[in-house]
């Protein structure tokens, strides 16, 4: 399986949605790289995050975390995302990791107050979405990393 694990790390570093997407630590098992979000508020900064693929890929799902903090009611303070595409109940072996990206990427440009780690999040979502905007605009200016040039 690390053949296909290496054939889908080539897709993803040429998808649009991310850059910098290598291994981590020379582990073709762990990746790391930067979410690129399209949409306000987080579209003025980068996000880095982390895929790690089981030893029984693809079989299991891989886990995606974020590194860069978010306020974002479907990822939690640790980076943890609720991503339904990567649960046991829906993965199916077929999925590649640019799908699991491309999910992460659509879910952080359009937050679902359905898919929630926290839960006051996604309240402010719902109830005062123009404070959640502010707030998620402000936290995306403090911690995220800057982001790169588009390619040529």
């Amino acid at each position: 399986m690390a053949g296909r694990i290496a054939q889908e790390l080539e897709e993803a570093r040429r998808w649009e949605g991310a850059r910098d997407v290598r291994p981590l630590d020379g582990n073709v098992r762990r990746w790391g790289g930067l979410l690129l979000p399209n949409n306000p508020p987080y579209n003025t900064g980068a996000f880095r995050f982390e895929l790690t693929f089981s030893p029984n890929h693809p079989l299991e799902p891989p886990c995606a975390t974020l590194r860069t903090p978010i306020y974002h009611p479907s990822v939690d303070l640790e980076g943890r995302v609720c991503q339904p595409l990567t649960s046991h109940g829906h993965w199916e072996p077929a999925t590649r990791a640019i799908q699991v990206l491309q999910d992460l990427l659509l879910q952080l440009d359009s937050p679902d107050p359905r898919r929630l780690l926290r839960p006051d999040v996604a309240r402010e979502l719902q109830e005062r979405p123009e404070e959640f905007r502010r707030r998620a605009g402000e936290h995306t200016r403090l911690h995220a990393e800057p982001r790169p040039d588009p390619r040529t």
